[in-house]
């Protein structure tokens, strides 16, 4: 699909109206599955933040939510393979449902710390929602159980994936020209 909506854009790879249609399947999955529990949905910053916005408009159980900012990237197109946590949970997890919402997994390796980490604070459950998965970068699994989409390895960027902090505003996913970056 051409990226006649931004100059900077190659390519649109996922169209608005496919995100929502997804979401909004993903939101009925998740429903479905936490029926008469009371999931925690924990968004990981910055990135997650449109999609877990649109994906709790489609769950019909009750839930909280909360958030965790790790960071393994400092500004660039590639994992440092270092994960920081910047912001940690403000409330425990202990014998809860956890969800966990990120917008892309590609190495892995920042979910995998998620995982270990959040795992020691003695949670009923942890699952992972993820919009997109690039499994070709894959250095550590994910037991993804919410997917959105799979993509190839191109640097997507829009619907709250940045390139230096921009175009997390895109309504869609597209890829970043290379002389963009």
């Amino acid at each position: 699909m051409p990226a006649d909506n931004h100059p900077d854009l190659e390519k649109i790879v996922i169209s608005k109206d496919a995100l929502k249609a997804r979401v909004r399947a993903l939101g009925r999955e998740i429903s479905r599955d936490f029926t008469g529990r009371k999931p925690i949905f924990v968004g990981v910053l910055r990135g997650c933040a449109l999609f877990l916005s649109d994906l709790l408009q489609n769950v019909t159980v009750d839930c909280s939510l909360d958030f965790i900012c790790p960071s393994s990237y400092e500004g660039g197109m590639k994992s440092t393979g270092v994960v920081r946590l910047l912001l940690d949970l403000r409330e425990s997890i202990e014998n809860r449902d956890v969800i966990i919402v990120e917008d892309i997994v590609d190495s892995g390796l920042t979910m995998n710390y998620l995982l270990s980490n959040l795992g020691t604070r003695r949670p009923r459950s942890i699952t992972v929602c993820a919009l997109l998965d690039k499994p070709s970068c894959r250095k550590a699994e994910v037991p993804i159980r919410y997917l959105g989409f799979t993509l190839d390895d191109e640097f997507v960027v829009g619907y709250g994936l940045d390139y230096k902090e921009l175009y997390r505003n895109l309504p869609y996913i597209g890829v970043l020209k290379k002389s963009r970056i």
